[in-house]
């Protein structure tokens, strides 16, 4: 029987020491789930979550840090604590199932945009959430282009003065760009403007 015994206690410890030098090297973090085996004293036998603050409770021990440690730092902490409770200092193994990781934001990604208006004949009109920073030529690009029908001539770039509802309006030759001519400056685009690409007229 006591063999027996000997042998099941082998065996746990082989295989939670395997899990343990698999883990070795991971940083606890706050979320985490410790599952923490006491060998000699099944009665401890719990899994703990990592608090927000870095640390834990466990019986005879109260609490104790576990963040931005490894696994074996916590197994020693955990022995150091309750081994005046035994004999001879307790074998102490602890397991982790890293927290969940959280959802990613799809916008998050995206970094802040500016809301720009697209009227007329594009490809795709309507509002266009774009990083600030765009120009009017990739505004364009990203509405599709133009349309068979735009007056290419004449695109209009509005732009309103938040503080004094003025509005400005730029004439862009775009069939002019198209043959070579540089666009000077090639507009970075600001928050309201709208590019209106009207149709274009007869014989135009």
């Amino acid at each position: 029987m006591v063999m027996a015994i000997r042998m099941a206690l082998a065996a746990i410890f082989a295989l939670v020491a395997t899990i343990a030098v698999a883990q070795q090297d991971y940083r606890i973090r706050s979320g985490d789930v410790l599952s923490i085996e006491v060998l000699e004293d099944s009665g401890l036998n719990r899994s703990v979550t990592v608090l927000p603050d870095g640390r834990f409770s466990f019986p005879l021990a109260g609490t104790l840090s576990a963040g931005g440690r490894t696994i074996g730092q916590v197994q020693a902490s955990i022995a150091d604590a309750i081994g005046s409770n035994f004999t001879s200092p307790p074998n102490v193994f602890v397991g982790v199932q890293p927290r969940e990781p959280d959802p990613i934001d799809p916008n998050a990604l995206l970094g802040p945009t500016i809301d720009i208006y697209m009227l007329g004949e594009v490809a795709a009109p309507g509002l266009k959430q774009v990083t600030p920073g765009t120009t009017f030529l990739q505004a364009l690009s990203q509405a599709g282009g133009l349309s068979r029908f735009a007056a290419q001539k004449r695109i209009q770039l509005r732009r309103t003065d938040p503080q004094t509802r003025q509005q400005q309006v730029v004439v862009i030759n775009y069939k002019a760009i198209t043959n070579g001519a540089v666009l000077t400056p090639d507009f970075a685009l600001q928050e309201g403007d709208v590019i209106l690409v009207p149709e274009r007229r007869l014989f135009e």
